[in-house]
C-alpha cells in the first residue's frame, strides 16, 4: 500500500470560516480525517468528483485514493464492504449519493450492521456512518427526493440524526465518526450550498452532546418541532407569526433514533400546543411517534390534539408539484391556527 498522502498542515492563527452546510460536511471530514487515519470515505463518485453536491471535494487529492475510495455504483456491496472494513478496525464513511439509492443497501443495514454488536455479545464493534443527503427542494424526482428516516428509526442497534446548520454539520458529523455504534447521517440537500445559511464555524469551540435536542427559539403560545430541512420553515414561520403577535417556539430535534423528546414534553407543558413539521410522509412516521409520545406524557397540559404538517402518503411528485408536497411557511402557520383556535 502507497503511503498516506500528508493533509495540508493548518495555521493555528486562521480565523474561523464562515461555511456553508456543504463545506462544513467536508470540513468535518477533512478535521476526521486528519485525527485518525483509520477513517475512510467511500462512495460513488466521492473521490475524483468529490461528489454528486461536492461535499467530498478535494478529500481524494490530499488523502489519496486509498482513504478515499470511489466504489461501484452498488449500495448494498458499499455498506457490505464497510462492515468488513468496520470488523477489522476502520471507521468507515460511507455516502449514499441520493437518498432513495439507500435502498439496494437497505438489508445490509438492518439485516448486518444493525445487529453485529448485539449479535456478538458486544464482542464487534462496527463504528460506520452513512451519510444520505435527503428530503427535496431541488427539483429532482423520486429516488432523488425521499425523505426514508422512519424506516430506519425503529431499528434497534441503529442511531440517527440529521443537521440543520452548519455549526451542527461540522460538530455532529465528526461526533458520529468517533461514535461506535453506527449512525445514519442525514443531511439536508436542498441546504448544502445556500449562502444564507452560512455561519461561522470555530473548530476550537464545544459542540453540543450528539444525541441532544435543542429549543432553537422560545416562545408561549405554541411549539414546533422539527429536523433537517423543515428547521428553516419552522424559523420562519416563528418570525412571521411574531409579526402578528403570536410567540412559537422552535425545537430541532437533531437526534432522531434516540429521540430526545424531554425538550419538548417541557415546553408543551409551557404552551399547550404541539406541531410537529416533516417533510416525510405522516404515516407511521417520526411525527406520528412524536404525537403519541407527547400526549402520552403531556395529556393534562395539551390544550389542543397535536397537529402535523408533513409530505403527502404519496410516491414523491413529479417537480412541477413538489411545492405542493414539501411543508411550507403558509402550511406551518395555517397549522398553527388551527391548533390555537382549537
Amino acid at each position: 500500500m502507497a503511503a498516506p498522502a500528508k493533509a495540508p498542515e493548518r495555521s493555528a492563527t486562521t480565523a474561523a470560516p464562515q461555511l456553508t452546510i456543504g463545506k462544513a460536511l467536508n470540513h468535518a471530514l477533512r478535521a476526521a480525517m486528519e485525527a485518525d487515519p483509520k477513517v475512510l470515505i467511500m462512495g460513488e463518485d466521492v473521490g475524483k468528483l468529490g461528489g454528486v453536491f461536492r461535499i467530498t471535494d478535494g478529500l481524494q487529492k490530499d488523502f489519496g485514493e486509498h482513504r478515499v475510495l470511489d466504489t461501484p455504483l452498488a449500495e448494498s456491496g458499499i455498506i457490505g464492504t464497510a462492515i468488513g472494513l468496520a470488523v477489522r478496525g476502520f471507521r468507515p464513511v460511507c455516502e449514499i449519493q441520493f437518498d432513495g439509492f439507500v435502498f439496494p443497501g437497505f438489508d445490509q443495514i438492518v439485516s448486518q450492521l444493525a445487529k453485529l454488536h448485539f449479535r456478538s455479545q458486544g464482542k464487534v464493534k462496527v463504528p460506520i456512518v452513512v451519510r444520505i443527503p435527503f428530503g427535496g427542494g431541488i427539483g429532482a424526482v423520486e429516488h432523488h427526493s425521499e425523505s426514508p428516516e422512519s424506516l430506519f428509526s425503529h431499528t434497534a442497534g441503529l442511531r440517527l440524526v440529521s443537521c440543520s446548520n452548519p455549526v451542527d454539520a461540522y460538530w455532529m458529523l465528526q461526533q458520529a465518526i468517533r461514535c461506535d455504534d453506527p449512525v445514519l447521517f442525514f443531511e439536508p440537500k436542498k441546504l448544502y450550498h445556500t449562502g444564507s445559511l452560512k455561519e461561522t464555524v470555530d473548530p476550537t469551540a464545544s459542540p453540543d452532546p450528539l444525541f441532544a435536542s435543542r429549543v432553537l427559539r422560545s416562545g408561549t403560545a405554541a411549539t414546533l418541532v422539527t429536523y433537517g430541512p423543515s428547521v428553516r420553515v419552522c424559523l420562519d414561520a416563528a418570525i412571521a407569526a411574531a409579526e402578528e403577535g403570536t410567540s412559537l417556539e422552535v425545537i430541532d430535534l437533531r437526534t432522531l433514533s434516540p429521540l430526545d423528546l424531554e425538550p419538548v414534553f417541557e415546553s408543551v407543558r409551557k404552551t399547550g400546543r404541539l406541531i410537529a413539521v416533516s417533510e416525510a410522509p405522516s404515516e407511521s412516521s417520526l411525527t406520528s411517534e412524536i404525537a403519541a409520545r407527547v400526549q402520552q406524557e403531556c395529556f393534562y397540559s395539551l390544550e389542543a390534539p397535536v397537529l402535523r404538517v408533513t409530505g403527502f402518503d404519496t410516491p414523491y411528485p413529479p417537480t412541477k408539484l413538489e411545492e405542493y408536497y414539501l411543508p411550507d411557511l403558509d402550511r406551518v402557520l395555517h397549522t398553527v391556527d388551527r391548533a390555537l383556535t382549537w
